[in-house]
């Protein structure tokens, strides 16, 4: 596996090795020691798995508090935008977001640490997206920041007429109206 920390500390892109041939290929997405030389210490303790069609947005979500999660996302299927929005307190990137795109063809995936709030953008016509999480979900510290902030200046790669959006991401708060937040 190939470690590749971002422009912001504590993101970082991963690119497993594949394995191919005339019957496909083989890659080990996941491994304990290696994750742990490069990255640190994290325990995933939940696999979750959604599968979208183009012009889903989901997000931008965090939990809070003690509930925080860091996550490892992959696509398994399709390709999307996967955006990472750094809200760390004392972090000089606080405020700032990486975004890349993820596809089940390169099989890159992004480690995003807690103090993050997270979300995507399916750009195939369908993405099935797996990731796994360092603590369950937690309903009562969950929030939502607002996908079109204009202070966050995301570029979604989806004309806002395209995207579709649960309720809860409809109704996300602009970064400069949260007090505080807890991780």
């Amino acid at each position: 596996m190939e470690f590749q920390e971002l422009e912001i500390k504590g993101v970082w892109l991963i690119k497993p090795q594949r394995f191919g041939d005339s019957r496909g290929y083989f890659s080990e997405t996941w491994k304990q020691n290696e994750f742990e030389a490069h990255v640190g210490e994290v325990n995933f303790v939940q696999d979750n798995e959604s599968l979208s069609s183009r012009g889903v947005l989901r997000g931008l979500h965090l939990q809070r508090g003690e509930w925080s999660q860091a996550k490892l996302v992959r696509v398994s299927m399709g390709e999307v935008l996967d955006v990472a929005l750094d809200l760390r307190p004392d972090s000089p990137t606080r405020g700032q977001h990486v975004a890349v795109r993820l596809s089940h063809e390169r099989g890159e995936q992004l480690f995003i640490p807690r103090g993050f709030a997270h979300g995507f953008a399916v750009l195939s016509d369908v993405a099935q997206f797996q990731y796994k999480v360092d603590n369950v979900y937690a309903p009562q510290s969950e929030m939502t920041i607002a996908f079109n902030d204009p202070d966050l200046d995301i570029d979604w790669l989806i004309k806002p007429e395209e995207m579709t959006l649960s309720d809860k991401d409809k109704k996300g708060v602009r970064l400069k109206d949260v007090k505080s937040l807890e991780f």
